[in-house]
């Protein structure tokens, strides 16, 4: 087999989309697992829709996950080069040129009005589905140079075979065949030169000799029409693999305009998740290895990744799961490196470092991304309302007992340390022992019923805090 060659060509039309970047490391595990190239290809030719540094946004992306490209318009190998559809152009005219000189193409001045209309009688007939009446198609050659001296603007049209049946073997479908009735003459160049998706993708693959595409679903109807180029420039095709779709928890489509999922990668990077556990994650999104293991290094889903493991039905967008797979990433952080990756996302908070840094590693083993670390924070900047549950133990009759003693023996100099010798004296002093220990003094001084240890929160509380809770507590009961 020759030289494994995968691309991800992704539009510059915004930031990098879930959907994409699974899309583009399947393609980087194919490559990499058969010791091949990933190559970075951008189609930039929807002029109307490219947004600056759309394509900037999709390299940084893939390099923060750590997918890098062996080729790219910012790492050229000058055999493929160009990697930017619209410096690409004088190749694609040429090729259809030589198409329109062989009969498989054509020049077609028919407006859109014109095409409007025809489509529409055709639904107003009953049709299921348009296409292009070959109006252009049958012209004779005086006809088409009268209306090229009049320089009358045109597209090209690939004219489709008759009685034609496309297959292919489809790395995770299986066979896939299409049949040519099935589709109508189709646009390879628009009026302003710039080729179409299914004629520019072709010319691309064979002159970067693509030997595999993975990609989406939604591209399995382009294939023939992609094949019928191949066929009629002599060009051997690619292996296709059209992956399935990511749904939501709600088994719908992913959708932009869906707002319970963060969209794209970006918006995880801004969170906090790390890298590693989004690469790991969307690993899992349409492709399972052998074995119950999910938690797999970078280097180990590039040794184990089996395409025939690519699954057949939809993934699911399981947002519990990447959280988990992400506080699994996280454990394996010394407390340094998760002070250092929490604490930017606390620099609102008012507080010394010391009390930051004591704050994120009490909390480090509950967050399941470095940002969720705002939702804890509440407790110790104001007053929270008490639960019924919290407040059922402020009636116990130990708790006003324990509340005294721990009052009456709150240290000066505050320090986790010195609270915990606080506590063994309530202990000792009051003679109450276990919940009503432990559950009294957590609810008398944080109201809450439950949380992470006692001493580092109440340190973290504060002594004049707690002090007025104690005194207003104490003073009713």
């Amino acid at each position: 087999m020759s030289k494994v060659r995968v691309r991800y060509a992704p539009s510059p039309t915004g930031n990098l989309h879930i959907g994409n970047a699974r899309t583009a490391l399947f393609n980087y595990l194919y490559a990499k697992h058969h010791d091949g190239d990933f190559i970075l290809r951008i189609e930039d030719t929807d002029i109307a829709r490219n947004v600056e540094h759309g394509e900037q946004n999709q390299i940084e992306g893939l390099e923060w996950m750590g997918i890098y490209a062996d080729e790219s318009p910012l790492k050229p190998n000058e055999k493929y080069a160009p990697y930017r559809q619209m410096e690409r152009l004088d190749m694609y005219r040429g090729i259809a040129e030589y198409l329109v000189d062989q009969g498989f193409a054509y020049k077609c001045f028919c407006t859109p009005e014109e095409l409007e209309e025809d489509y529409q009688k055709q639904k107003d007939a009953g049709h299921a589905s348009t296409r292009y009446n070959l109006k252009c198609y049958n012209l004779d050659p005086h006809e088409v140079k009268e209306r090229e001296e009049q320089k009358l603007p045109y597209t090209i049209r690939l004219h489709v075979p008759e009685g034609r049946v496309y297959e292919f073997e489809d790395m995770i479908r299986g066979h896939v065949s299409f049949e040519s009735k099935d589709m109508g003459d189709w646009v390879i160049v628009k009026q302003n030169g710039i080729p179409t998706y299914n004629f520019a993708v072709v010319v691309d693959d064979h002159s970067m000799e693509i030997t595999h595409v993975l990609r989406g679903e939604e591209h399995l109807s382009n294939t023939p029409k992609q094949l019928m180029i191949y066929d009629m420039m002599g060009w051997e095709s690619p292996q296709y693999g059209h992956m399935t779709l990511i749904v939501n928890e709600n088994h719908k489509k992913l959708s932009k305009r869906d707002e319970s999922i963060m969209q794209f990668i970006e918006q995880y990077k801004d969170a906090g998740y790390l890298p590693d556990a989004m690469f790991n994650f969307l690993s899992l999104l349409g492709w399972s290895p052998e074995g119950e293991e999910e938690i797999f290094s970078h280097q180990e889903l590039v040794k184990i990744f089996d395409e025939k493991r690519l699954s057949k039905s939809p993934s699911m967008f399981d947002k519990d799961k990447l959280t988990w797979i992400n506080k699994e990433y996280m454990k394996t952080l010394s407390d340094e490196e998760i002070i250092t990756l929490v604490k930017p996302y606390l620099k609102d908070i008012n507080k010394p470092s010391e009390w930051l840094d004591t704050f994120i590693l009490l909390y480090r083993d509950q967050i399941g991304y470095a940002s969720d670390i705002v939702n804890y924070v509440d407790m110790f900047l104001e007053d929270v309302e008490i639960t019924p549950e919290a407040n059922e133990v402020l009636e116990w009759e130990t708790t006003p007992v324990i509340a005294k003693v721990l009052l009456d023996n709150l240290p000066t100099e505050w320090t986790v340390e010195n609270l915990k010798e606080a506590f063994n004296v309530v202990k000792k002093e009051s003679g109450v022992k276990g919940k009503p220990l432990f559950m009294g003094l957590r609810v008398v001084t944080s109201h809450q019923n439950h949380g992470p240890d006692l001493m580092n929160t109440m340190y973290l509380l504060g002594r004049d805090t707690l002090k007025q809770r104690l005194e207003s507590y104490v003073s009713k009961h």
